[in-house]
């Protein structure tokens, strides 16, 4: 088993804003999108770009339990004319991951990768997307499928919302009705990818109940974590994307139970009134491994 990286919140911030960039290592979220794409104006777009280096090179160091926030870089669309400038700055600075917009296809993956190849981008440096297009919808398990290919670096989808229901058209409602379908779909690609699978945003950071009540579906539905717009939102999003105390508790029980000698090699046991089989033994130990590395 890989070990678990946390990714339950993961904060936006502009590549243009000093004080935010500022106050990164005092944030307690997972990781952290430095935003080259939509949080920084055209006429700025080129001097955010020219800080990455420094940002990227001042990263904040792992804490106490040895977790370290993980450091991406949303880039600009390489259609776009800052696009390939942005990648071949934030290949040399070698940040964590990439966060690829409007990914239409798996080409636009695999052609990011092979730009990352030629210059000699370490493996270490992986790609995420964000899934915010119709089109990507209609390609999404083919897109998702390059996840299973360790050289594409494909690692993570980011459920773009916002853009979805602007080019869609449908109701924005605080259920997200109309939504749950695509998120689902993506969820269930992403999980046939080994991938992760984050939320979108949540624009009004003045609502905490609400944003809560999101969190909580997202979890859920069998989402890693959320996009984040504002550090107030960073608490809300760890404990919604955290391992409860009764999942715990039942998933060490389940781990002890196999663990006696009368259980040794056995398919199925009883264990409380319930029939539980090893592909439930693989579900707890996934979810200790989840709760030891975010220290719960």
């Amino acid at each position: 088993m890989e070990p678990y990286r946390p990714r339950r919140s993961v904060l936006y911030v502009p590549a243009s804003n000093e004080k935010a960039l500022a106050k990164i290592a005092q944030l307690a979220c997972d990781a952290v999108i430095i935003d080259l794409e939509d949080a920084v104006a055209p006429a700025d777009k080129i001097a955010a770009r020219e800080k990455l280096a420094g940002i990227l090179a001042n990263r904040p160091d792992a804490d106490h339990n040895g977790r370290r926030c993980e450091m991406v870089v949303r880039v600009n669309a390489l259609s776009s004319e800052w696009g390939a400038d942005d990648l071949a700055a934030v290949a040399k600075a070698e940040p964590d991951g990439i966060l690829l917009p409007k990914v239409d296809t798996p080409r636009d993956v695999l052609e990011v990768g092979d730009v990352l190849d030629d210059n000699f981008a370490p493996d270490s440096v992986k790609l995420w997307a964000m899934i915010e297009t119709p089109k990507a919808m209609l390609n999404i398990g083919a897109i998702a499928e390059l996840g299973r290919d360790p050289a594409s670096r494909l690692d993570c989808f980011i459920a773009g919302t916002n853009d979805l229901i602007k080019d869609t058209g449908v109701l924005a409602t605080p259920d997200r009705a109309y939504l749950l379908p695509w998120l689902m779909q993506m969820l269930l690609a992403a999980r046939a990818g080994g991938l992760d699978m984050l939320d979108g945003v949540f624009n009004d950071f003045r609502d905490p109940d609400a944003f809560a009540r999101e969190c909580a579906q997202a979890a859920a539905m069998g989402f890693d974590g959320k996009t984040l717009i504002h550090p107030s939102q960073i608490e809300a999003a760890n404990r919604a994307f955290a391992p409860s105390a009764q999942a715990l508790a039942e998933a060490r029980a389940v781990k002890d139970a196999f663990a006696l000698a009368q259980n040794s090699g056995k398919g199925v046991i009883a264990l409380n009134g319930r029939m539980v089989e090893r592909l439930h033994l693989a579900q707890a130990e996934k979810l200790l491994a989840k709760a030891a590395a975010i220290g719960a």
